[in-house]
């Protein structure tokens, strides 16, 4: 059988009521591309017919025993795809399959491109997402249009590389776009639209999910660049300590038990900061 060059990779949970449209939809699509592709189906655990549906439909279908996680339907297509490049997107029908030209046309400029989504979430999760969006925009240091889209084509082998610090959860594309980017791999964007999910329910808990993307954010930061989150601890500490302790010489003589913590904890920060800055080296060689 030919290799394609691209692998579809649509994960699904008891999607029935959507995944057939889906695929049918971008079969319709990639014939008009010069590219080859595969159609991979992850039914993660489903419950209904989805494993079933989506495997008449013309997908291959690769089923977990149980529901692993978003990010490890993600995880799972990669490995089951013999495509270069794998290009994911969700098996709900919330993304048009008219945009998946517009994001392969950059295939040989990025090594992602993702799909950047112009609609605002609901009033919650949008400010959940605009202070995750600031925090990521700081750590990375650049402007990320969309931190988390699931619509988007990265080379296979940037996947598999990163296989054992991507989650399972849906802080998996938080993660791959901070690790490329952190790696100084080219990440392009390109808008897309989105529409209502017309069948099921979003399986995102705002406050629940808005935390864990937090916390993967914080650990990646900590994997790619610790000193972006420690040097400016240490900082701050000496700062508070510093003046302290002048004051306390100057006007009593003697030194601050309170001030000489905040320069001796300054000072462990920054060691601590600087150790795994080289710890960080080690572990993110590709495996």
């Amino acid at each position: 059988m030919e290799k394609p060059d691209i692998s579809i990779v649509i994960p699904a949970c008891n999607e029935e009521g959507a995944i057939k449209s889906v695929i049918e939809d971008v079969q319709r699509e990639i014939k008009k591309i010069k590219h080859s592709f595969e159609i991979i189906v992850v039914d993660d655990g489903s419950t209904d017919k989805t494993a079933s549906i989506a495997s008449k439909a013309g997908a291959k279908v690769v089923s977990h025993p149980y529901n692993k996680g978003y990010g490890a339907s993600l995880k799972t297509g990669a490995m089951n795809s013999r495509g270069n490049y794998v290009l994911y997107l969700d098996g709900d029908g919330q993304h048009y399959a008219e945009d998946i030209e517009k994001i392969v046309s950059g295939i040989e400029k990025y090594d992602m491109i993702v799909g950047a989504r112009s609609r605002q979430a609901s009033l919650l999760r949008g400010f959940g997402k605009v202070m995750l969006h600031a925090l990521a925009n700081y750590l990375v240091e650049r402007k990320i249009p969309d931190l988390n889209s699931g619509f988007r084509l990265i080379k296979r082998n940037l996947i598999l590389e990163r296989m054992h610090m991507l989650p399972n959860s849906f802080s998996f594309t938080t993660t791959i776009t901070l690790a490329l980017i952190k790696d100084g791999y080219n990440v392009g964007y390109v808008p897309i639209r989105i529409r209502n999910r017309e069948t099921g329910k979003s399986a995102i808990h705002p406050f629940r999910d808005g935390f864990r993307f937090t916390i993967q954010i914080l650990r990646m930061t900590m994997l790619f660049d610790p000193l972006r989150v420690l040097l400016p601890v240490s900082i701050l500490l000496f700062i508070a300590g510093l003046p302290l302790l002048i004051s306390r010489l100057i006007l009593y003589q003697r030194t601050s038990e309170t001030a000489m913590l905040f320069i001796l904890s300054s000072s462990i920060v920054f060691f601590f900061g600087l150790i795994a800055d080289q710890i960080s080296i080690l572990v993110r060689r590709p495996r």
